[in-house]
């Protein structure tokens, strides 16, 4: 058996800790790997009345035990319980099915991860159940959108890729008083800078893919929830046969050990970037909740305490060829949509097309960074290098 430690610990030594036991182990650091599907039973007895610790790969094994341990540790005293998906998307749309189906209707956040806007316009639909957007600014407003048939709510802060910050205690108080379940997608945020829980979220979802892995070189996605969602979720979970590959999970459980080390640098290097990018004559703003200037950073300060790599900017008015010309000039920050890796990257995009309950006009073209772990210093003389570049265009 594992020793117990004399006092309680923080959740950056929770990381090191949860979800192993060398002693168990004979003496090795880390949990085994199984890679494993059928699972024999010593008589036939045992069989027929499922007398086994483990029954079937699928249903779980030590590996991945050892994760969901880990990252229920890190949730809190309040999470009841962790599942494992094959990749964040999987993550939302099972929590989303073990909460709601046909004849149920849900309120999602105007500025939700595209992804899960399709799901709700997509399957969900077809399945019968209906979504009302919302401004992601609503505050306790919300309460005038709940319909007798509304089963939850669905919160992201900060938004995707437009980072509006969002009352999530508010909108919890009233969910609650209306007998509704309150989801969140904490990728951004993570347990270590947003305690879910201890705000009134019952069910927490994270893409893993981004900084529970870290190295951009797994797809993992996990949900937590307290004791009033997870039998629901637990049992969706086991129905639609979710399950996740013994190497993602050991790769997931590999990051996690680091995770609190490289959040910090993250958020170190993305608030000196960012401050960097706010004092430029081409940038109108910055989307970045960390910046006193945000209009949501009361609400950061209050509910969070850190603050992860990914931020956007809104540029001044300029032609598609000066942005690219920014773009293709930067050699440090690649091009691709993920992130939560030790990479840089940066990605243009537009939320106009998918915003139904409020209006996309931010002024002026926009950009997506995620910083990444090389030195700042670095990063921002490959900036500078991306601004003469769409200097010469302009």
């Amino acid at each position: 058996m594992a020793k117990t430690p004399k006092s309680p610990l923080k959740a950056e030594t929770r990381l090191i800790t949860a979800g192993r036991d060398p002693q168990a182990q004979f003496g090795f650091v880390n949990p085994p790997v199984y890679h494993a599907s059928t699972v024999l039973y010593p008589t036939a007895e045992d069989q027929v009345a499922h007398r086994s610790r483990y029954q079937y790969g699928r249903r779980g094994t030590p590996t991945t035990e050892a994760l969901e341990a880990a990252l229920r540790d890190i949730e809190g005293d309040n999470c009841a319980g962790v599942v494992l998906l094959p990749s964040g998307l999987a993550a939302i749309s099972t929590a989303l099915i073990a909460i709601a189906g046909a004849g149920d209707h849900i309120l999602v956040t105007d500025s939700v991860y595209r992804p899960t806007r399709n799901f709700c316009e997509g399957l969900f639909k077809r399945m019968g159940v209906e979504t009302t957007y919302y401004d992601p600014l609503i505050g306790a407003g919300i309460a005038s959108l709940f319909k007798p048939n509304t089963r939850a709510v669905f919160v992201e802060a900060p938004g995707s890729q437009s980072f509006e910050m969002q009352d999530i205690p508010a909108i919890a108080k009233i969910a609650h008083d209306k007998g509704a379940l309150v989801m969140m997608d904490n990728t951004w945020a993570t347990p270590l800078y947003f305690k879910a829980f201890d705000k009134g979220v019952d069910i927490s979802i994270q893409a893993g893919t981004k900084y529970i892995g870290g190295h951009s070189d797994i797809m993992f996605g996990c949900v937590s929830a307290n004791a009033k969602a997870f039998p629901a979720l637990k049992n969706a979970h086991g129905l639609m046969g979710q399950c996740v590959g013994p190497d993602d999970v050991f790769l997931a459980l590999r990051g996690l050990r680091t995770m609190a080390v490289r959040l910090k640098q993250h958020n170190a290097s993305g608030m000196t970037v960012a401050r960097w990018l706010e004092a430029r004559p081409e940038v109108l703003r910055v989307m970045h909740p960390g910046l006193e200037s945000d209009p949501g950073h009361a609400i950061w300060k209050r509910d969070f305490t850190g603050a992860s790599g990914l931020f956007s900017i809104v540029l001044k008015p300029m032609s598609e060829a000066a942005v690219y010309a920014f773009m293709n000039e930067l050699t440090l920050f690649g091009m691709g949509f993920s992130w939560g890796g030790f990479e840089s990257l940066v990605i243009v995009f537009d939320c106009a097309e998918y915003r139904t309950a409020t209006k996309w006009a931010p002024g002026g073209p926009t950009l997506r960074f995620h910083i990444g772990l090389e030195d700042p210093d670095d990063l921002i003389a490959d900036l500078d290098q991306g601004f003469k570049a769409m200097a010469a265009i302009r």
